[in-house]
């Protein structure tokens, strides 16, 4: 399985149940490498997406611990463990967990690749990332060249789990 985050200088992701900052670039390459897979997000997540709908062409798998809990165009599990077992119908390469910070941290054993957009600033942030430079089972293989939106550089990684 993937994971795609963007993260600060801390390792920070959102602050009161919203993205730090908003880049056209990073929200593309979102956008480009989960079009037609499947992502996996918890209910916060999900809710905080306009209009609280489900992101289009994907299978969205949607962790919460509320039974009645209902989503158009979802796949609604109650624990981790069935969203694993949800998620194995689909092939490991086309599967992406989304956040939030819970759901990374549950599922991060699972994956072995996480995309991290880097971003070279410090917010005010109340969920974080686990930080992945400082986990021996975790390697850089891959940066992009520093980018800029307007004037708050970042970077494009890719990190893959040891074998």
């Amino acid at each position: 399985m993937n994971l795609i985050v963007a993260v600060d200088k801390n390792w920070a992701i959102g602050y009161k149940n919203k993205l730090l900052v908003s880049i056209p670039a990073d929200m593309r390459f979102f956008r480009d490498e989960t079009t037609n897979k499947v992502v996996i997000m918890g209910k916060n997540t999900l809710e905080s997406f306009p209009s609280s709908q489900p992101l289009k062409n994907r299978v969205n798998i949607v962790i919460t611990t509320k039974k009645e809990y209902k989503v158009k165009d979802s796949i609604v599990v109650n624990s981790i463990e069935e969203a694993l077992i949800t998620a194995g119908k689909y092939k490991s390469k086309d599967i992406y967990v989304i956040g939030g910070a819970s759901i990374y941290k549950q599922l991060l054993p699972y994956c072995d690749v996480a995309h991290i957009t880097k971003i070279d600033y410090s917010y005010l942030a109340d969920t974080y990332f686990p930080n992945l430079d400082e986990m021996e089972d975790w390697v850089l293989a891959e940066e992009s060249d520093e980018q800029t939106y307007y004037d708050l550089p970042y970077t494009f990684c890719r990190y893959e789990r040891r074998k």
